[in-house]
């Protein structure tokens, strides 16, 4: 008696089917921990991300990463619906719901030619995020500017586009309305002192980009990397002059600008060269406490 083997069971099974054979044994999954799964598995979205997207950090929450994908891509700049589409490889359906979403919640808004931009609440979350250490050591800092220049003293940090005023030591019974600017006011890149001097040292493609309708030029701001200071008078209220310097970080990398601003008549209509060397010390003092 001839003993079957079980290779021998499925190669007569084989041979006794008309044209058919039997299936494989599919084998089973292998296992996938988190740090291996790609952006694009959680989206159900089948399009996958171009070449171009930015990095997303993964969270495991499917509309968070995409909701954290399209805040990345407006960390660069306004961005058109298309452009969004674009950049993520998210379904422009699924891209429309989640920034109608984020608009209502005032994460997100538009600018005067109907792109999203980074809304107001963004920036006083970057408020409160660097409040512990930079603002919180910038107080004594801008009590002291301001108490020697006599000027408002100002701490910015810039976010995408937009300046952000983290921390205020202003003149008491200043009369000069254009010269308020309150803790966690947002305000645009393209003009003024404060905004030459957190473009001034960023990377060449981000130095141009950011020169897009600027009120200031390339020249201006490779002046400013020269002397060490940027100044205005007049430039984004009447009547006001002031100079700003950038505050250094960790590898001398700009993370901050400290200004002064003032009537023209007290601060003259050459602040820099007045007032460049004590902002500039202030700024060097600010940024040495990141090396503590």
């Amino acid at each position: 008696m001839t003993i079957s083997t079980p290779e021998m069971l499925v190669t007569s099974h084989r041979n006794t089917t008309r044209g058919n054979t039997v299936p494989a044994v599919p084998a089973a999954p292998e296992r996938m921990t988190p740090e291996r799964i790609s952006p694009a598995r959680t989206s159900p979205d089948r399009s996958s991300p171009d070449r171009s997207s930015p990095e997303q950090l993964l969270s495991g929450v499917g509309v968070l990463d995409k909701a954290s994908l399209l805040l990345g891509v407006l960390e660069a700049g306004p961005a058109s619906l298309a452009r969004l589409v674009s950049a993520t490889g998210l379904k422009r359906p699924t891209v429309h719901r989640l920034v109608l979403a984020l608009e209502r919640l005032r994460l997100l808004a538009r600018d005067a030619q109907g792109r999203f931009i980074l809304g107001p609440r963004l920036g006083l979350m970057a408020l409160e995020a660097c409040r512990d250490h930079l603002a919180t050591t910038a107080e004594p800092v801008l009590g002291e500017l301001r108490d020697v220049t006599g000027a408002s003293a100002r701490l910015y940090r810039r976010r995408g586009y937009m300046r952000i005023c983290v921390a205020e030591a202003a003149v008491v019974g200043n009369p000069v309305a254009q010269d308020r600017v309150p803790v966690g006011a947002a305000l645009p890149m393209n003009a003024g002192p404060v905004s030459q001097v957190l473009l001034a040292w960023e990377r060449p493609e981000d130095l141009y980009e950011g020169l897009r309708g600027a009120q200031f030029t390339a020249a201006t701001l490779s002046g400013v990397r020269r002397q060490g200071w940027a100044q205005s008078v007049g430039g984004r209220e009447h009547g006001i002059a002031a100079v700003a310097a950038p505050v250094r970080g960790p590898g001398g990398r700009v993370v901050a600008a400290l200004s002064i601003s003032g009537p023209i008549g007290r601060m003259s209509n050459t602040p820099g060269r007045v007032y460049g060397s004590a902002v500039i010390d202030a700024a060097v003092r600010l940024g040495s406490g990141f090396q503590r």
